[in-house]
């Protein structure tokens, strides 16, 4: 089977916005769901411009980017499992997801720093 971390990540992306389609909507959880959208989505658009990158300085950076989105996406998730604890376990599974990505794109940039 072959590995395809662009693909991994643009099915997260689509499970995010899956799941947020579940989320009731209101004053507090509007805003949560739209920055969990905003930056689970950017972890593969920064990393579909990684693989297109001008140079390596360029690639690492937009690995670094994938990286912080990734990061980012975990804090939203704990907000809105804060918000909606009938989705606690979905927030939890998404966290585990968006967590191994954030370790996948660590990796990356710092190997790709020491060649």
């Amino acid at each position: 089977m072959k590995y395809d971390l662009e693909e991994r990540c643009g099915e997260f992306g689509e499970g995010i916005i899956r799941f947020c389609r579940l989320i009731k909507r209101d004053h507090l959880t509007l805003p949560l769901a739209s920055q969990l959208v905003r930056s689970a989505t950017s972890i593969g658009a920064n990393y579909m411009e990684a693989n297109q990158a001008s140079s390596r300085k360029d690639f690492v950076n937009k690995i670094r980017l994938s990286q912080k989105e990734a990061n980012e996406t975990k804090h939203w998730l704990r907000m809105i499992s804060v918000a909606t604890p009938e989705h606690k376990e979905e927030c939890r599974t998404l966290w585990k997801e968006a967590h191994e990505l954030t370790l996948i794109f660590a990796k990356i940039s710092k190997s790709s720093k020491s060649v």
